[in-house]
């Protein structure tokens, strides 16, 4: 197993490093036993400095292109704002009855795709259901069972009405 581990970390004789251990060590910001290959500990430290100081630089570089890009975002909203008040008041009177029957037209619309979608699924499970083929549809054995129960329980309703009837005669 020991020789086994050591052939996978790069040596056969398991001395060696795996590929990609130092730059690994750099990333994670591990410290310990840093600057493998026989190399002195103030080597090291200058390159652990230098990996944080290019994170640093990294981090910050693309921090200052994403609040450039908020910022240049909030500008272009305000100016449109600005451009777009004017216009909204003075086409009020329009906007407000057409947003509304645009909203109530794009309702209506929807609905109907989605009934007539949910219509047309009915219309084929009813089909696969009544047609019966080598196989029933899912759901088929729930609806024959809560038919089964409605069946039983219109039979009950009828003798328990027929018998309050006989003694409503007899009395």
């Amino acid at each position: 197993m020991a020789g086994e581990q050591g052939h996978h970390r790069g040596g056969a004789q398991g001395g060696g490093y795996a590929v990609g251990d130092d730059y690994m060590r750099a990333i994670r910001g591990d410290d310990y036993n840093y600057g493998g290959y026989g190399q002195s500990q103030g080597q090291g430290q200058n390159q652990a400095v230098a990996v944080t100081l290019g994170k640093g630089v990294a981090a910050a570089a693309a921090a200052g292109s994403m609040l450039f890009l908020s910022a240049l975002a909030l500008t272009g909203t305000v100016v449109a704002l600005v451009i777009a008040t004017p216009v909204m008041v003075i086409f009020s009177p329009v906007l407000v009855p057409a947003a509304i029957a645009v909203a109530l037209l794009t309702t209506g619309f929807v609905s109907s795709g989605a009934l007539g979608a949910a219509a047309m699924g009915v219309l084929a499970w009813m089909y696969r259901y009544l047609s019966r083929g080598s196989s029933s549809p899912p759901g088929s054995d729930k609806v024959d069972h809560t038919g089964a129960k409605l069946d039983s329980k219109a039979h009950e309703v009828k003798n328990w009405a027929q018998q309050r009837m006989d003694q409503a005669r007899t009395q």
